[in-house]
């Protein structure tokens, strides 16, 4: 329990000092006591303007994001019991960014102002899943996770071909769908900051009050049964509210991948398989992973931006490969 408990304060210090990185570094460095006392509205007008008005609601959003994909992601693989599933993998991602693109292009969705985006992501996520659960259904009565995975995968896919195809025919917007395609934070102010914020608290306090089922899930559908539990009924919810998170995410995020396949596992190493510990943990790494990933992203290159969901590739890609190589030599 105390070994649980220092790795849970290093994992706080961590998210907080990625936090902090997040604010200060830039092109005008800001020291951490200059950022508390704009955060307390002290300090110049200049300094308070750069951080409450720029640099929070950037780190902030990126930090929910990630937190969202990654808790999906946690749930998602307990779920299918398949360590390679994840909302990105599944089509949920892709389904989410169709649903706020064709949003974008058609220009509807106006009297839900702030929500729109949110609203059609959610759409897209959500629908995205019934889709490849009723295909999945069709094709095997059993609803085994191999298939709903790779039903997923086809049609992240084919969605993935829409948007290219969306992109082509109307240039205006081409730039705008290349971007959400790849991710991006910039330009990103308090309003997906307020919707993400709520939805994530929201989503993460139904994962972990059905912590008890995951646990059950991750064991195989004949001891969830045994222990009294319907894994078809339960596991549908559960990927159904995935979709509303990282639909959610996704619409002020872009589709950013890798992160809801490395920080579970990490965190799974760490704090165990109990979702009590693990929910929360992979909510911590992947929002700190996210806030890094973005930091790079307006860094490396700086003055021009490398897209969020590339860093997260070539950073999450042999990572999750050295992860997963371990896991199979592994007795």
């Amino acid at each position: 329990m105390r070994k649980a408990g220092g790795k849970g304060l290093a994992l706080g210090l961590f998210a907080a000092a990625s936090l902090l990185l997040g604010i200060g570094l830039g092109s005008v460095f800001i020291s951490p006591a200059k950022i508390l006392s704009a955060l307390t509205g002290g300090g110049d007008e200049g300094t308070r303007a750069l951080v409450l008005g720029l640099r929070l609601p950037r780190v902030a959003l990126a930090f929910l994001a990630g937190a969202a994909l990654s808790a999906g992601g946690a749930v998602m693989q307990s779920a299918l019991e398949n360590p390679l599933a994840s909302p990105f993998g599944l089509g949920v991602s892709a389904g989410a960014g169709l649903g706020a693109s064709a949003v974008m292009v058609l220009g509807v969705g106006g009297a839900l102002g702030a929500f729109a985006l949110p609203a059609a992501g959610f759409a897209g996520g959500l629908g995205t899943v019934l889709l490849a659960l009723a295909l999945a259904r069709a094709f095997d009565s059993r609803l085994s996770s191999v298939t709903v995975v790779l039903t997923g995968m086809v049609l992240s896919l084919f969605f993935s071909a829409i948007l290219d195809l969306m992109a082509a025919m109307n240039p205006d917007y081409a730039q705008r769908i290349g971007l959400w395609q790849m991710g991006s934070f910039a330009a990103k102010g308090w309003q997906g900051v307020g919707v993400l914020c709520p939805v994530l608290l929201l989503c993460l306090g139904v994962f972990l009050s059905r912590a008890r089922e995951l646990d059950l899930l991750s064991f195989g559908d004949e001891q969830a049964q045994a222990m009294g539990l319907d894994p078809r009924r339960t596991r549908r919810f559960l990927i159904a509210l995935v979709a509303v998170l990282t639909g959610t995410a996704v619409a002020f995020s872009g589709i950013i991948g890798f992160v809801d396949l490395v920080a579970p596992h990490v965190a799974r190493r760490l704090f165990g398989a109990a979702h009590r510990r693990l929910l929360p943990a992979a909510a911590l790494l992947g929002g700190s992973f996210m806030v890094l990933c973005d930091l790079a992203s307006r860094t490396l290159a700086s003055p021009r931006e490398i897209p969020v969901g590339a860093v997260t590739a070539l950073l999450g890609a042999p990572f999750f490969i050295v992860i997963f190589l371990k896991g199979r030599r592994a007795p």
